[in-house]
């Protein structure tokens, strides 16, 4: 198939989609992060070993909320970068510390979860806090290698305003491809898996035994029901389409069309919007493993019902006709 009969792809579909859900992963992710870290220095004494990994997750989504105003101007723009090629990498390369750093410590979370569920005898005493921190030394380690890579590549073509790639120019598309597929294996495939599986064994183990106290299966539940929704709605989209539209762009460098590439285009966009929610979503994991963010918010509750009952009633036929002129 030629190129003159290709199906337009919509590239203005980013600049419409995006803006409003990086407004929006901004405030929320800022406001819930913030509170989250806060609570979690605020009781540092009380630090535990899952902790510390919640801690990093933490940071790696503020490091990237940081970066957020800067790409809500570029799509504002229409996609033109007028920050420099150098920026436009270290943008890039947070949002892949962060989407990659979280399911990291996701998968550590994951990992000690089912340790602490399955060997809990075997494990007393043995992980540490300072495990856990060397721990999360390694993961950072880890996934700043993964994304280093990603550096080398075209971010930007030319001095003037203009792109700034998510992946790259399509001079090179494709090895970026195959560095994409290796990534995507390494990155997520295996600590997915590892996730499944850790659960998928916690699962087993807390229908088959009676004794294992009911909070803390109901507590494992809702951390099991938090992972299956920061992976099917925010990971697994993205790496999915982001690898089939990478396809779609090596095939049409290859004067081959297909009539599926404006709809994995459009549903590429889609996910890069999901995958930046998992800023604002991983704040649940702060609900679900600090007892007193839950309580925190129930006194905030009660205080907002209070102010509510308190307020004077508003009667506008009793209110005095020369009050109302000097209020005007």
């Amino acid at each position: 198939m030629n190129n003159t009969s290709c199906q337009r792809v919509d590239f203005d579909f980013s600049s419409r989609f995006l803006p409003p859900v990086l407004i929006l992963v901004f405030i929320v992710g800022l406001v819930a992060n913030g509170w989250g870290l806060k609570s979690l220095l605020h009781n540092w004494k009380k630090l535990k070993i899952i902790n510390v990994f919640v801690l990093n997750l933490g940071l790696a989504d503020i490091l990237y909320l940081l970066t957020l105003p800067f790409l809500m101007v570029y799509y504002f723009m229409k996609n033109k970068w007028i920050f420099g090629d150098t920026f436009c990498k270290i943008t890039r390369f947070c949002f892949n510390l962060n989407l990659y750093g979280s399911i990291g410590f996701l998968t550590c979370i994951s990992v000690y979860r089912y340790l602490a569920i399955v060997h809990p005898v075997r494990m007393m005493g043995r992980l540490t806090v300072t495990h856990s921190v060397a721990i999360s030394v390694m993961v950072w380690l880890l996934v700043s290698v993964q994304s280093l890579p990603d550096m080398f590549y075209t971010k930007t073509f030319g001095n003037k305003p203009g792109k700034c790639y998510d992946t790259t120019h399509s001079r090179y598309v494709e090895d970026y491809l195959k560095y994409s597929l290796g990534w995507t294996l390494t990155g997520f495939c295996l600590p997915f898996l590892i996730t499944l599986g850790c659960y998928g064994h916690v699962i087993v183990i807390l229908c088959r035994r009676n004794t294992i106290d009911k909070v803390q299966k109901q507590r494992s539940l809702k951390l099991l029901f938090i992972l299956i929704v920061l992976f099917s709605v925010c990971y697994i989209p993205y790496h999915v389409f982001k690898n089939l539209n990478l396809w779609s762009r090596v095939l049409l460098k290859q004067h081959m069309c297909r009539e599926w590439s404006n709809g994995v285009y459009i549903a590429y966009q889609i996910s890069r919007g999901l995958v930046c929610l998992n800023s604002a979503l991983n704040p649940l994991v702060y609900l679900h493993g600090n007892e007193d963010i839950p309580a925190q918010l129930r006194q905030l509750l009660q205080r907002a019902r209070q102010m509510f009952r308190h307020l004077p009633p508003t009667d506008s036929g009793s209110v005095p006709m020369n009050q109302i002129k000097d209020e005007v």
